[in-house]
């Protein structure tokens, strides 16, 4: 299946001097069912593409699997409307998937519809092994190569990224998507695929920083999450536990840190 993240539709511009029709360039967004031994799990509105690094991530990240060789096999294929991602897992994590009965039905931007219990949707986050010091110039370096990365978002203007940076702010990964939990999937999936993620790295997002988004950042060893807009109170809160530098508002030649701002280096 070979999309590309965008699909052009007819529009009328109105401007003061009359009106035009025209072919917009819009971002695809389509459900996409993650189906585990036959079982669906979970229905995500998303960009069909990178959809097996999606299926990878959202596994390891929402702790599905503990490790990438759990997944035996990943399978793509249209249904009706929407996407089937096919996967098989370990037979003992399909058990602990049914004793979990979630039923997630997540929209753009929602990571956590259909979590049927306080308990299943603030569930404790591990606190990365060892977190290394972040530079702020690698932190603005990453930042500022992100468009460059960003080749859904040129056409439409209307995905989120999410990247992976080495400690010297060097992008060695980059996924888009609708959603930015989506993006953050696919990322931890693309290095899940690649060997993992490089030690002292950190993630860069074009996005404000949820729970979420921090509880996958630190799925993912991260020293740090960067984020382009604002933070919430449970994502610091999440992210002062996790031993994740919290970096926010990273645009004009500034950032603000919310946790563990003695590890970002001046």
């Amino acid at each position: 299946m070979n999309r590309d993240g965008s699909v052009r539709r007819p529009a009328r511009r109105l401007t003061a001097g009359g009106s035009e029709t025209l072919e917009e360039i819009v971002a695809e967004e389509v459900a996409v069912a993650l189906v585990y031994n036959g079982i669906s799990h979970a229905v995500m509105m998303a960009t069909p593409c990178d959809l097996e690094d999606f299926a990878r991530g959202f596994s390891l990240t929402e702790r599905i699997v503990e490790r990438p060789s759990e997944i035996y096999d990943i399978e793509v294929e249209p249904a009706g409307r929407g996407i089937e991602v096919r996967l098989e897992i370990a037979a003992q994590r399909m058990a602990g998937l049914q004793e979990r009965r979630r039923s997630l039905a997540g929209r753009t931007g929602c990571g956590l519809c259909g979590v049927d219990s306080l308990d299943a949707a603030l569930r404790a986050v591990a606190a990365v092994s060892d977190p290394q010091p972040v530079a702020r110039l690698s932190i603005e370096r990453a930042m500022a190569g992100l468009p460059d990365h960003q080749k859904i978002n040129r056409r439409n203007g209307a995905t989120h990224a999410a990247g992976w940076a080495t400690p010297e702010g060097m992008l060695v990964c980059v996924r888009e998507d609708v959603g930015r939990h989506n993006a953050l999937d696919k990322l931890a999936g693309a290095l899940a695929r690649s060997g993992g993620a490089g030690p002292g790295g950190f993630v860069v997002v074009t996005s404000r920083c949820s729970y979420e988004m921090v509880q996958k950042a630190a799925a993912l060893g991260a020293s740090a999450i960067a984020a382009v807009s604002a933070p919430t109170s449970l994502a610091i809160e999440t992210a002062e536990q996790a031993g994740v530098a919290l970096v926010a508002f990273v645009r004009d030649g500034r950032l603000t840190v919310y946790a563990h701002a003695d590890r970002i280096t001046t």
